[in-house]
């Protein structure tokens, strides 16, 4: 079932959202730590979204902080906003500030899986990334052979 939002089809996988059983089970870590800390996942998302411009730590602090003395929701909603603006998501199927208000976590966890189906780990941070990318970049072809 393809849903609307950050589960759109993509470019990453092409034949959409919950093909194959990696895709429909719930990551349940990711989920435990978004249900005790969200500003953890929060920062993790900020650091990848913002390609490192952003700190994990830095996210996650202004997050906790956002949190205790404010509506967390308005900072959080506008990652998911650049999130759909990076891979052209439409906002679906509510505003971004409506889907963080009433579904924060859940709505932390799904940008999460957005990015993992992007080819990010979010847990390693951005360096780490952009270096895992580099190594796949180099790696050679398999079973190339020259032609003559």
């Amino acid at each position: 079932m393809v849903r609307p939002g950050l589960d759109q089809p993509n470019q990453a996988h092409p034949q959409g959202y919950g093909n194959n059983k990696a895709d429909v089970q719930p990551n349940i870590p990711t989920a435990v730590i978004t249900c005790i800390v969200p500003c953890v996942t929060f920062g993790q998302i900020a650091e990848i979204v913002d390609e490192g411009a952003t700190t994990c730590a830095i996210g996650g602090l202004l997050y906790g902080a956002i949190f205790i003395t404010a509506f967390p929701y308005k900072y959080s909603s506008l990652f998911r906003a650049k999130i759909r603006n990076k891979y052209g998501l439409p906002e679906a199927p509510a505003p971004d500030w409506l889907t963080h208000l009433f579904c924060e976590h859940c709505a932390l966890c799904q940008e999460y899986r957005e990015l993992k189906h992007r080819g990010f780990d979010p847990k390693i941070g951005w360096a780490m990334n952009v270096q895992a990318h580099q190594q796949e970049m180099m790696a050679p072809p398999i079973g190339q052979r020259m032609m003559g």
